[in-house]
């Protein structure tokens, strides 16, 4: 009886339905078939990749047909008492509406690492529809069998012969429509030129194309296309945040920092340009790759060139897949990522396209830019681990920073035989690279990603070019307590006595009371606690950048009695008598290296730093003047400016250059003051 209701156009329901019907089941066994076989059969050929498109382009048509048709269905069987049919197919319209709910949100959004549940439910109740729609059917069936009707009906009155070889049609075109998309893409050419990008190559280092950088490749002729390594604006159309955080990032400004420009500049016309790709495996390892760093190319220090605007590129850390050593200068294989359709075609289009398929099925994305490797410390020492030998230097061995070995004697690292090893494990991405709040595709579930600030010691870079955003985030990280200064109460052994009865709680105090005479002289001690650093302090270039103490003593009427380490009021330099982290690169004459010239040093002099969860113990020493009004207020300041005042004028060509400086610790002890020693 349900099934002659007809509508005020004199349509009965079960014409509608028809109607859609061979285009609903149609594009529902297709959905199913291309869906499935990229489930059973996974993989990242192009065939994988056209199905993957052809799923989504069939979901998108099936959820314009679906509602329709199930509010058709729904009023056209709504008589019928059939409780078991009925629930049958309540439970696989709802099963369906699902599957297409949760289609559309994994093609709209993609799989989101935050809600990867849905792509799960996607899976699980695609499964479940198809088993339940099939029993709907079969039990539809098996009900009109046993009515034995005597008119002659379809046992399915939805699906007549006609729409069945239409289902049969329809598939077999979507089919053959995959396989010929699959055939011609397999038939272009790659646009990817593995080659040198300058001809001839000078091999000025041995037969190894990228010596004296200790960089390796996974391809046979070493050399990598520079759109295999740059193109980081195309990584922001999804990681939007992450990005913008590089961006500011040193990584980002690896190459265009003023300091490498000149550094750079230096070392290529001292021993020309070859020679570059010591830097620039580290600094601009598109130029190192591509093969830009022979006589005619131009190196990361250039401005405009692709090596310049990249720096530390995206794919220059995501894309390595090995350590080749862990003695650093750019000491990694780098491995070209798996592409996706159109990833080496230029147009909007093309990589529309290509941004879609990565949006929707970014398991191979992961398994290449997600590599292990990248949440290991020992990704860090490829790059913050240097060493010089005689090839360049033109004199033999020489050991430089390196940020990883001193992690590794550190308790951070688990690996130390420090009795007071850290109870967990500390990794260099776990303080450079902190977990903070993000909208990004590869959030947690706690939507939390890895900022890509990469923040650390440089607040000279984000000054000079006008970052204060940046300049801020870092000078916070320098002053987040991971010095400590504790200036020590000075202890007397000539304290007086006194027989002023004193109650007995006081009379416990064995403290020794702490107090200066005029005209003494005065001894103070302090400890500077390298607390959370998880290397040395300081780390990084010491040999150009100052960190030292300011000691300053001063009275009741803020007179100064002693200071040490105050900055030079008539040219900005540090007091040279201070008390300096730092070592001075010296040249084979034991002449200091100051403008960084490391093909220059031979070895290093006064080295002074201090070791993760060590201390330094600093004494001072001054006259108490007659005149001084008491208390005494004394105050230390460990402070912290990237790049000395000689250097910085050279390498950032300004001759009134002003950098600023960071307080990084501070301590301060007030102490009375006694006009006459004790009668002996």
């Amino acid at each position: 009886m349900a099934q002659i209701i007809k509508n005020k156009d004199g349509v009965t329901l079960l014409d509608q339905e028809k109607s859609v019907a061979r285009q609903l089941f149609a594009l529902f066994i297709a959905a199913t078939l291309t869906g499935f076989v990229t489930y059973l059969l996974p993989g990242h050929d192009s065939w994988h990749q056209w199905t993957y498109l052809m799923h989504s382009f069939v979901g998108i048509v099936l959820a314009l047909i679906v509602l329709p048709y199930t509010y058709t269905h729904v009023k056209r069987t709504i008589g019928v008492r059939k409780p078991f049919v009925i629930l049958a197919g309540s439970i696989g319209i709802l099963g369906l509406v699902t599957l297409v709910g949760s289609g559309l949100h994994i093609i709209i959004y993609g799989q989101l690492e935050a809600l990867s549940w849905i792509v799960q439910i996607h899976v699980i109740v695609s499964e479940l529809i198809v088993f339940v729609l099939l029993l709907h059917i079969a039990m539809v069936l098996w009900s009109q069998k046993n009515q034995r009707r005597k008119k002659k009906t379809a046992n399915f009155p939805t699906l007549t012969s006609s729409a069945s070889r239409t289902i049969l049609a329809t598939n077999i075109c979507i089919i053959s429509l995959i396989a010929m998309a699959s055939f011609i893409y397999e038939q272009l050419s790659t646009t990817y030129n593995d080659a040198a990008a300058v001809n001839p190559y000078d091999l000025d280092y041995g037969p190894h194309p990228f010596r004296p950088s200790q960089t390796e490749t996974a391809l046979e002729n070493h050399f990598v296309d520079a759109r295999r390594i740059a193109g980081s604006d195309d990584c922001g159309t999804c990681h939007e945040d992450i990005t913008r955080q590089w961006m500011a990032s040193m990584h980002r400004q690896a190459a265009t920092d003023q300091t490498y420009v000149s550094n750079i500049s230096l070392l290529a016309e001292k021993k020309g340009i070859s020679s570059t790709r010591y830097c620039e495996g580290c600094h601009a390892p598109v130029a190192l790759l591509s093969g830009q760093l022979t006589k005619g190319g131009k190196h990361g220090g250039i401005t405009g060139t692709l090596g310049n605007t990249e720096g530390v590129s995206c794919m220059a850390c995501h894309g390595i897949q090995k350590i080749v050593h862990l003695k650093g200068v750019a000491s990694y294989e780098f491995t070209p990522k798996n592409d996706y359709l159109f990833a080496d075609r230029e147009g909007y289009i093309f990589k529309t396209v290509r941004n879609f398929l990565i949006q929707i099925h970014p398991q191979q994305h992961k398994i290449d830019l997600a590599n292990p490797i990248i949440q290991d410390s020992s990704l860090c020492a490829t790059c913050h681990a240097q060493f010089m030998d005689k090839d360049v230097n033109n004199w033999g061995w020489v050991k430089m920073q390196d940020e990883y070995s001193a992690w590794l004697e550190s308790p951070y690292s688990g690996q130390s035989e420090q009795t007071f090893s850290h109870e967990n494990v500390k990794r260099c991405q776990d303080c450079h690279f902190p977990l903070i709040s993000g909208s990004d595709p590869s959030a947690n579930k706690q939507g939390l990603v890895r900022s890509h600030f990469s923040l650390g010691g440089n607040t000279a870079i984000p000054w000079f070019v006008g970052d204060k955003k940046q300049f801020e985030r870092t000078r916070d990280f320098l002053q987040s307590n991971k010095i400590n200064i504790s200036i020590e109460k000075p202890t007397r052994l000539d304290a007086k006595q006194s027989k002023v009865l004193i109650r007995n709680e006081i009379a416990q105090n064995t403290e020794t009371p702490s107090y200066f005479y005029l005209g003494e002289t005065a001894n103070i001690r302090m400890t500077v606690t390298n607390t959370q650093v998880g290397h040395d302090f300081p780390g990084g270039t010491i040999d150009i950048n100052q960190a030292w103490l300011h000691f300053r003593v001063i009275d009741a009427q803020n007179k100064v009695i002693f200071e040490n380490g105050a900055i030079q009021t008539d040219d900005d330099t540090v007091d040279p008598t201070a008390h300096f982290y730092r070592a001075i690169a010296v040249d084979r004459q034991g002449k200091e290296v100051w403008k960084h010239d490391l093909f220059n040093m031979i070895g290093e002099r006064n080295r002074n730093v201090i070791k993760a969860r060590e201390s330094d113990i600093v004494d001072y020493q001054f006259n108490v003047p007659g005149w001084a009004k008491g208390p005494l207020s004394i105050t230390a300041v460990l402070r912290y400016r990237k790049l000395n005042i000689r250097y910085a004028k050279w390498a950032l060509k300004q001759e009134n250059v002003e950098l600023p400086i960071v307080d990084v610790a501070k301590d301060t002890l007030t102490i009375p003051l006694r006009d006459k020693r004790p009668i002996e």
